[in-house]
């Protein structure tokens, strides 16, 4: 009779919480900033095919760190929640913190139940209606939820780009300001000129839509 290999609990949730770190922490990081007219996401990104960067739903926008597959898993399953949400409800019972939590649970699940964590962390951002403070929530690879405000950033260099936009966020900034504040965080954080930008806005007064993808060309970056 063979005696089963075992792991404590505690070194192998240890050894799932090193794992993913070491996936995300390979991967390019992604900033949110909240500015006058709405939030800014920008993230390192020299693929214009493959988007960290999305819309869910009407004011609600997704991005994604680490593993491509995994976490463009969980947008599209996003998406399908966000859709039938609004089916069978309406389309104000969306909203980022019903997602964000949907996706903590399922991220808390794989975590403890399969041998492999997902290597991704993601965050949502929803632009406000009524001129309230906009939502931004960050999820972890173990389906930790954080509300974050003014400002939120994932990625291995999530840590040094928070501290930079300590020092460069302010109340009521321009979209230009936003972006200049945005870049240089990562290049303080990253010490070197970023490879290519994806930036997206999520903006009141499009319609029911908010989202919106720019080329960074046009706020004063080729």
């Amino acid at each position: 009779m063979t005696i089963p290999f075992y792991v404590a609990p505690e070194q192998l949730v240890r050894d799932k919480a090193e794992f993913a770190r070491k996936g995300i922490a390979r991967g390019r990081s992604i900033v949110a900033v909240d500015y006058a007219d709405g939030v800014l996401l920008m993230a390192e990104n020299p693929s214009t095919a493959l988007h960290k960067i999305s819309e869910v739903y009407d004011r609600i926008a997704f991005a994604g760190v680490g593993k491509y597959n995994e976490f463009e898993t969980l947008r599209k399953a996003g998406i399908r929640q966000a859709d039938l949400m609004g089916y069978l409800y309406s389309r104000e019972d969306v909203t980022a913190m019903g997602l964000a939590t949907a996706f903590a649970q399922t991220l808390g699940i794989i975590f403890t139940r399969d041998p492999k964590p997902f290597e991704v962390e993601i965050l949502l951002a929803e632009i406000s209606e009524d001129g309230e403070e906009h939502r931004l929530f960050r999820v972890t690879y173990d389906g930790t939820l954080y509300d974050e405000r003014k400002y939120v950033a994932i990625g291995g260099k999530a840590d040094q780009l928070t501290e930079a936009l300590d020092e460069l966020w302010r109340e009521d900034m321009s979209l230009e300001d936003a972006f200049a504040a945005g870049t240089d965080a990562f290049q303080r954080a990253e010490g070197r000129e970023p490879e290519g930008w994806e930036v997206a806005v999520l903006e009141g007064g499009n319609g029911r839509r908010s989202f919106r993808r720019i080329d960074p060309a046009e706020l004063g970056s080729g």
